[in-house]
């Protein structure tokens, strides 16, 4: 599908999607737990389908269903029946099954160490880029726990993956993917001797451990984590620790996920940092359902924008970002390297020179994003260098217009989208349906606010 929009005056309220990031850590910890859970979630998208795909795979039970509170107001979501226990109370995996998880790296990374944790034989599949995004060394520290793990190459699917695994002391580099420490954390339950997972810098992404070990805190496992003056903290209060000198996570043996019954799922800021990057170059959007004290990293757009000269407003869950004067700025994007597209709409058009560094890993994504970026803002006027692994923009009064390839990447399409509001030509996006990885309803929303979307 490709997709036009004309340069309008967007106005109203959006309501921030609930975190896909969140929803699939949610998601694989309701399927191990020992009773349903039922999860507010109004729309999926294809992310998070791929994580319910592979659960159902597994043998647990996502129906689709509505929750009526004792007044009669009425909640979408799913409910999540966990996969069968013995008579230990450990959950039992149905096995030789082929788990397809679409696009989806947090998918693969989260369940290969969950499967064989499980003792299951699984067959991942993948498309688009999944098969070239790195699983070593992931993999490496599997193997040395006992897994078998079958892969034609390192950058080729299907792999095959087989348990037991056991626990103990685990050795993560964590410059990779933070995914990696999630899925160690996510499957640490199952594992008999407990988790000792150590860290070792640069430790990127951290934010993303954050919410792992926040959800897990949900169903009642405790994270611990050593940190320099040797003192431990359980989730809660790494939730809002710097792991700077905290690189070593320990979860205890014996614990057993509790199903808290309901769960919400609170907004994204990965997407709401879309609309206030609308915000910031003139439009006025205000954004709903979004928690002022999560943990979720991309919450930095706040303070992101504010530092390019935006005004930024919060009051009781909504924010609004107003620009004028907008100025270029440094940002270190190694925790939140998701906020460097709607950051590089609002940069296109600030006074002066951006620089966006620690984006390395933007190069392994849906596309190779660095590059996508600097091209993307190319074909609409703007002027965009990269310098190594390092992105750097000098802003314009005012872009071009013109046609812009995705490249099967979501977040590309959506800062050609939030560009087009300041260009004098129309904007084509080619490939636009790649929204539907994690915000499927964006172009619907942005046609409420009033732009003239034309789809092809």
């Amino acid at each position: 599908m490709d997709v036009t929009i004309r340069a309008t005056s967007l106005a109203g309220t959006v309501r921030a999607p609930a975190s896909k990031s969140i929803a699939q850590r949610l998601l694989i910890l309701s399927a191990l737990a020992n009773a349903p859970t039922f999860l507010a979630l109004e729309h999926a998208s294809a992310d998070i389908e791929a994580t319910i795909r592979c659960l159902r795979a597994l043998g647990a039970r996502v129906q689709p269903v509505d929750r009526r509170d004792p007044s009669g107001l009425s909640t979408r979501g799913l409910r999540v029946t966990p996969l069968p226990h013995d008579p230990s109370g450990r959950p039992v995996a149905l096995s030789d099954v082929s788990l397809d998880c679409g696009e989806s790296g947090a998918t693969l990374r989260f369940l290969v160490p969950v499967v064989c944790a499980l003792s299951s034989h699984a067959r991942f599949e993948g498309e688009g880029r999944l098969p070239e995004r790195p699983l070593a060394p992931l993999t490496d520290e599997l193997l040395r726990h006992g897994a078998t793990i079958e892969r034609k190459s390192a950058r080729e699917l299907p792999l095959v993956v087989e348990g037991p695994l056991t626990g103990g002391r685990y050795d993560i580099d964590g410059g990779v993917s933070s995914q990696f420490i999630s899925g160690l954390l996510l499957a640490s339950p199952l594992l008999p001797e407990g988790l000792d997972l150590h860290v070792h810098d640069p430790f990127e992404s951290k934010p993303y451990v954050r919410l792992t070990a926040e959800a897990l805190e949900r169903f009642g496992v405790h994270v611990l984590s050593d940190r320099l003056d040797g003192g431990h903290g359980d989730a809660q209060a790494i939730a809002g620790a710097h792991f700077e000198h905290a690189t070593r996570f320990i979860v205890e043996a014996h614990q057993r996920l509790i199903s808290p019954g309901d769960l919400d799922v609170e907004g994204d800021w990965s997407q709401a940092a879309f609309w206030l990057a609308a915000g910031a170059i003139g439009a006025e959007v205000r954004v709903s359902n979004l928690n002022l004290t999560s943990v979720q990293g991309d919450r930095a757009i706040l303070a992101a924008l504010a530092l390019m000269g935006v005004r930024v407003s919060r009051e009781g869950g909504v924010c609004e970002a107003q620009g004028k004067g907008l100025r270029g700025a440094a940002f270190d994007l190694s925790d939140m390297p998701d906020l460097v597209c709607p950051l590089a709409a609002v940069a296109a058009l600030a006074e002066g020179k951006t620089r966006f560094f620690g984006t390395r890993r933007l190069r392994l994504k849906e596309s190779d994003r660095l590059e996508s970026v600097r091209a993307a803002l190319a074909s609409l006027g703007g002027k965009a260098t990269l310098l190594g692994d390092e992105l750097e923009i000098e802003g314009v009064p005012e872009l071009s217009g013109g046609t812009v390839d995705a490249a099967k990447d979501h977040r590309i399409a959506m800062m050609a989208a939030i560009c087009a509001l300041r260009a004098k030509e129309p904007v084509t996006i080619l490939g636009a349906e790649c929204v539907s990885k994690s915000y499927p309803t964006f172009f619907e929303v942005l046609r409420t606010l009033g732009a003239g979307v034309e789809e092809a």
